[in-house]
């Protein structure tokens, strides 16, 4: 497993040099991105989601932003609010990096958490996705999302998010 992560980690560091780029790209060395999420808030709640069940109110408002690093990874933070009709309202945020594979397909990794005045709890976050660029620097984001807990007995998760991202 260990040689498996090595080798991995190699090649996406040869991947990530080798591909230094023009700047013309939306995913260009000192470009930023600003996302917006819908879909399910299941852990962090830096989407924007709304769920009613069984009278309980759900809703989440949240934003994503990433300044590139080098071409074609952003390091990213986000910060999200979440209403619970049965709970104590919560903050949110995310830190993380996310590598654009040919430019188009995002993967990232990142710390969320969310506290209250009750509680607060963190995940380590898998995502993966495909930006479809309806512009030369807006896309759309379907993406999935797998949500690790660091608590104890804490659920892990997986999400599906569409994001809308622009490019700066």
């Amino acid at each position: 497993m260990k040689k498996l992560l090595l080798a991995a980690m190699m090649i996406i560091a040869f991947t990530m040099n080798a591909q230094e780029g023009s700047g013309n790209e939306p995913t260009a060395k000192g470009n930023y991105v600003i996302e917006a999420n819908t879909g399910s808030g299941t852990a962090g709640f830096t989407s924007f989601s709304l769920n009613t069940v069984d009278g309980n109110t759900t809703w989440s408002a949240g934003l994503d932003g990433g300044y590139f690093a080098m071409k074609n990874l952003a390091i990213k933070a986000g910060l999200g609010y979440n209403y619970n009709s049965n709970l104590a309202d919560s903050y949110n945020y995310k830190l993380g990096a996310e590598y654009y594979i040919n430019g188009n397909i995002p993967v990232g990794a990142d710390f969320t958490g969310t506290f209250s005045e009750n509680a607060s709890t963190n995940w380590v976050g898998l995502q993966a996705g495909y930006a479809y660029f309806i512009a030369k620097n807006v896309s759309i984001k379907p993406a999935v999302r797998y949500n690790i807990g660091l608590e104890k007995e804490q659920n892990n998760s997986l999400q599906g998010l569409i994001g809308f991202s622009i490019f700066l």
